[in-house]
């Protein structure tokens, strides 16, 4: 009896002393791992076979002999998840030094509220391991979770000086397409984050992304210098192994056809059938990952078919949006030039200031050395837009005589061809010149209505749209424009050639409007490159030759900017029989009130 326990005690004593099993990262997530009501569509325990096709990434991050991972995605197949699976797996089992890396420190911040709050809190075993934020030890803060053994910290690849602190094992880098091509002045913060595994001999780099532009998206570049695998599913009729493929889907039976056998299977007998990573360049020793949405679990074919259809209707920018977010693939322009002369030949008589399908005017000021430019675009629903004036003002912009001649002509009535009375609705005056501060007085008198300073900024990642900020002695609004957006829906909406089309542009053939050739050849003054900054890709818009002048593709930028930040219901104005003028009457109105004119019931 004494022997019998002895025994036992010397069981639980090897018990408490032994390490634990040996792990992957899919065992820890199916062992442990509680997905949120306010990240996940299925809260709940997390089971890998939902999606198969994630085993294999997540297993990797375990294989000693693999340093270094990359992901290239669509969109919803659960790629967020696979990341936080691998933190909950080093903050548990691993414990360890990790850095996640976000575009900007705006959305480390919305990361660590959204995702990883909620599962430490609703996963029990990272419970009992990372402080309340509310603790009284401060150790763990929004950006940085620390535990034993370790801590989590994100940041943004925009800020360097959160790029060169502390050494880390693990770094996971999440977005690199949105990634800026430097950090500040220090260079590229993919590679700066990745110096800082330098000290750790078991380092692991998993760099996860929808694609961009080809030629110019990070992630493709990795995944190019990678296994190259493919979530490849055997035939249900034939049993050979193929990835989900776009080409094979046919859209009346909804179903995919075999390579190989030609058979047409719809989507559940394929998702039902089992598949394996097959790699394309095996000898390569950074593994690398390709999914598209035609695998996940969570996207109906039926469903991404139609997206397909709305957006090939709706034009080249929603198309582009779809082969990223849908196919997991970079989108590559055929052409980066715009041939004037085609333009040209497409002008239409109009017989009027402006078409009767306009409702709302919008214009963009770009300010010269000896001269002010402005051009008038009047918007129709579906984004199409109609050339309405094209006017030069010389003169002195350190003078008023020319920005009165401006100011005159923006306030000018436009008559349709319906004898509807249409005005100016808003406008966006460049004030990045020599003018600055003539810009701002100009602007500051006239906000009312709506004329606003702008900022052009290049550069990749930058939003075309930015909240405005009060600068000057003036405390004038200034908006910064990213100007490349802008330019890259022009030139998308430029090659559209058929009427009946979301985008397409009208010009007017009428002399005295201003769009005679000189306007077409500025419109199409410039093309896209990519060059390349150490090792990360930037793409820039340059001049086809110095010689030509490019404002008037500026002006066209000026004028939707202006048309995007007023963001006028179309639909609603359409269907209502108003036009853009309801915005200046509003702006009459409050005038009115202050004076007292109009009651507050009005």
């Amino acid at each position: 009896m004494v022997q019998k326990q002895t025994l036992n005690l010397f069981r639980k004593a090897a018990g408490v002393v032994a390490p634990p099993p040996k792990l992957t990262v899919s065992q820890w997530a199916d062992s442990h791992r509680v997905l949120s009501k306010e990240s996940s569509a299925e809260p709940g325990k997390w089971n890998t076979d939902r999606a198969p096709y994630q085993r294999e990434i997540m297993d990797s991050i375990s294989d000693p002999d693999t340093d270094e991972i990359v992901v290239m995605s669509s969109a919803q197949v659960g790629k967020s998840e696979l990341i936080n699976n691998i933190i909950g797996y080093y903050i548990d089992y691993d414990p360890s030094p990790m850095l996640l890396m976000q575009p900007t420190l705006e959305m480390a911040e919305a990361y660590s509220k959204d995702r990883i709050a909620p599962m430490i809190r609703d996963t029990p075993t990272l419970t009992k391991k990372v402080n309340s934020p509310k603790a009284k030890d401060g150790n763990n803060t929004l950006l940085q979770k620390k535990f034993a053994g370790g801590h989590l910290t994100l940041v943004g690849a925009n800020s360097p000086a959160s790029l060169a602190s502390r050494p880390v094992r693990i770094v996971l880098a999440d977005e690199v397409d949105r990634f800026p091509s430097s950090a500040g002045t220090e260079g590229d913060p993919l590679s700066l984050a990745q110096k800082r595994t330098k000290t750790f001999w078991n380092y692991k780099w998993i760099t996860v992304s929808t694609p961009t532009i080809k030629g110019a998206s990070r992630i493709e570049m990795e995944y190019e210098e990678s296994t190259k695998e493919q979530w490849s599913v055997s035939c249900p009729s034939c049993g050979k192994l193929q990835p989900y493929s776009w080409p094979q889907i046919r859209f009346d039976s909804v179903a995919m056809e075999c390579v190989h056998c030609k058979e047409q299977h719809a989507e559940v007998e394929w998702k039902s059938r089992p598949g394996e990573w097959i790699a394309r360049n095996p000898e390569a020793t950074k593994r690398g990952f390709h999914l598209n949405a035609l695998a996940s679990p969570w996207e109906k074919w039926s469903r991404i078919i139609e997206e397909f259809k709305s957006a090939k209707r709706k034009g080249t920018e929603n198309l582009k949006t779809w082969v990223n977010t849908t196919l997991g693939e970079s989108w590559e322009d055929k052409t980066n030039d715009q041939d004037h002369e085609k333009l040209i030949s497409r002008r239409i008589r109009y017989n009027c200031d402006v078409p009767k399908e306009a409702l709302v005017l919008t214009a963009g000021v770009d300010v010269q050395d000896d001269r002010l430019e402005v051009e008038v675009v009047g918007w129709a629903i579906n984004d199409v837009s109609y050339g309405i004036n094209y006017k030069i003002f010389y003169g002195d912009p350190g003078q008023n005589a020319v920005w009165n001649q401006v100011d005159a002509f923006l306030i000018n009535d436009f008559i349709r061809n319906d004898g509807v009375t249409l005005n100016i609705s808003a406008v966006c005056i460049d004030s990045g010149g020599h003018y600055t501060n003539e810009v701002y007085d100009f602007c500051k008198a006239r906000e009312h209505r709506r004329i606003f300073a702008i900022k052009g900024k290049g550069g990749a990642g930058i939003a075309y749209i930015n909240k405005p900020n009060k600068v000057g002695r003036q405390s004038v609004h200034l908006f910064t424009i990213g100007v490349n957006e802008g330019k890259d829906i022009i030139y998308s909406r430029l090659k559209n050639e058929f009427e009946d089309k979301p985008g397409y542009c009208y010009f007017p053939v009428e002399k005295e409007k201003g769009y005679d050739e000189a306007y077409f050849v500025g419109l199409t003054a410039e093309r896209k490159v990519t060059r390349f900054v150490g090792s990360a890709p930037k793409i820039d818009w340059v001049k086809r030759s110095s010689n030509i002048r490019n404002e008037p593709l500026d002006l066209r930028n000026y004028a939707l900017a202006a048309f995007r930040i007023l963001n006028p219901d179309m639909r609603y104005l359409a269907e209502n029989q108003l036009t853009g003028n309801v915005f200046n009457q509003r702006v009459k109105r409050k005038k009115k009130r202050r004076k007292g004119v109009l009651s507050k019931g009005v």
